[in-house]
């Protein structure tokens, strides 16, 4: 066997190799970029003394009551205008903790949850009024999340990691 030989004889199985290890990985950019996204929105929103007001411009106070009559659920506006400052903290410590939790691929089913949820919340409250439907963010992201509720992190995550070591004590 010569070495033209050998080369052909391992493209195709280096070929199937990288095909296979892509489709292992293929959640990992969305993983990253949704788990950036949230951190980066959750720590925004928590820096912003304008977006941590009950009322003036750029608040959160503002904003839920900008939103209240053209939103799904008037409702879920209302609850959040009792303590807008107080929904506005719980808001970003959500996403901040949803976005770590994707990130290092811990309880990944659990933080894309949360994740789909506050972006539900979001798209029935503050993006419901945008048209046509898929200018508005929110709705995308909560579609985003789907595929890390079915699948979540089973690899390069802590999830793996814990999930490895549990099989190995247990075997």
């Amino acid at each position: 066997m010569n070495r033209t030989d050998v080369l052909e004889t391992d493209a195709p199985r280096t070929a199937v190799g990288l095909r296979e290890l892509a489709s292992r990985h293929a959640l990992l950019p969305l993983r990253l970029f949704l788990g950036v996204t949230f951190v980066y929105a959750g720590i925004d929103k928590l820096t912003d003394p304008a977006f941590l007001s009950a009322s003036g411009d750029g608040s959160i106070g503002d904003l839920m009551r900008g939103v209240r009559d053209t939103s799904a659920i008037p409702a879920m506006v209302d609850m959040a205008l009792h303590s807008p400052v107080g929904f506005a903290v719980v808001l970003a410590i959500g996403e901040i903790l949803v976005g770590l939790g994707a990130l290092v691929g811990l309880l990944t089913r659990v933080a894309a949850v949360g994740g789909a949820l506050i972006a539900l919340s979001l798209w029935l409250t503050v993006s419901w009024a945008v048209t046509p439907y898929y200018y508005g963010n929110d709705l995308i992201y909560m579609i985003a999340w789907t595929p890390l509720i079915l699948a979540g992190a089973p690899y390069l995550s802590l999830d793996s990691v814990i999930r490895s070591r549990l099989s190995r004590r247990t075997a």
